[in-house]
């Protein structure tokens, strides 16, 4: 194959079944001028001899030691000589018919748009209706589980934060896009899967930690690029909201509220020496983007 017009990317450790489901779905999308990349991040469950020997034609890379899956993705993002990039999570897959078509028609049509949002359910089974109403619209970020990427446009920022370890690269990348005006649209007409059981997962066993990086990703954010004088009472109702359910009793809440302040701290020299602050007039045209598309629910009937 030649230059490749798509590269469908996708980062995984320790979840050789969810990432089968995923590349066996992928086989009706992909065609000649697709390349599907596997990165394993250092798993020990068997991930890529299963993907060597099933998906012969996936294009597998390895890390012996973890990495991070943001190394990952940057690894992946920077090596790619695709036109257009799709990243997808291990548990997660494109129902809709001619994804493809779709991305690639979008960014012809849509000069200024870097970055495609796409629709995206969440939950362990499909959605029984996947058609939607929902019109094409700019708005302010993108779930990390499902987005393609110009890569002209990739190629235009930095790459995403390490030190975030995960949670906020999103919004990162959605930021530094807006300040070199470059788009992200929501392309409802693509829809993905992402086969996870939300609401528990504030019963598992990590939910203190997904907390704990969640909080200190958005305070990071807050300082690198929100206008100095908007920080404080951004930051104050931030930890507030953490406190109330504190009070409610969710305990964990308390501990990952104490871990994050810590990591913010040690953060702080970095922050300073990143720091890239919108101006006023650039925070108030952000503000009037619409939100991230992050959760779709169904319609209640067929279309």
């Amino acid at each position: 194959m030649g230059q490749p017009v798509f590269a469908i990317l996708i980062s995984t450790k320790n979840r050789r079944d969810e990432l089968a489901v995923t590349l066996q779905r992928l086989s009706g999308i992909v065609n000649r001028d697709t390349e599907v990349v596997v990165y394993d991040d250092g798993s020990d469950d068997g991930t890529f001899e299963y993907v060597k020997t099933n998906f012969p034609s996936v294009l597998l890379l390895r890390n012996e030691k973890s990495q991070g899956y943001l190394y990952c993705r940057n690894k992946m993002l920077n090596n790619t000589l695709a036109e257009f990039a799709i990243s997808l999570d291990d548990d997660a897959n494109i129902l809709s018919d001619y994804p493809l078509e779709e991305i690639k028609n979008y960014f012809f049509d849509h000069p200024k748009c870097g970055l495609i949002a796409m629709r995206i359910f969440w939950g362990s089974t499909e959605p029984v209706f996947k058609t939607s109403d929902e019109k094409p619209e700019r708005v302010k970020g993108f779930v990390g589980c499902g987005h393609a990427w110009r890569m002209e446009s990739w190629n235009k920022i930095p790459d995403y934060p390490e030190w975030f370890v995960f949670y906020g690269e999103e919004d990162f990348a959605a930021y530094e896009l807006f300040r070199k005006n470059m788009e992200v649209h929501y392309l409802p007409a693509v829809l993905v899967h992402h086969r996870v059981d939300v609401r528990g997962r504030k019963i598992q066993k990590d939910y203190t930690r997904r907390l704990r990086h969640s909080l200190r990703s958005g305070w990071y954010l807050f300082f690198l690029f929100y206008p100095l004088k908007k920080i404080p009472g951004i930051f104050t109702y931030s930890i507030w909201m953490q406190l109330k359910k504190v009070f409610k009793g969710d305990f964990k809440a308390l501990k990952a509220l104490t871990q994050a302040s810590i990591d913010l701290l040690l953060a702080v020299p970095r922050i300073v020496r990143q720091r890239n602050g919108l101006t006023s007039k650039e925070y108030e045209r952000y503000r009037q983007l619409a939100d991230t598309k992050i959760y779709w629910a169904p319609e209640m009937k067929a279309k």
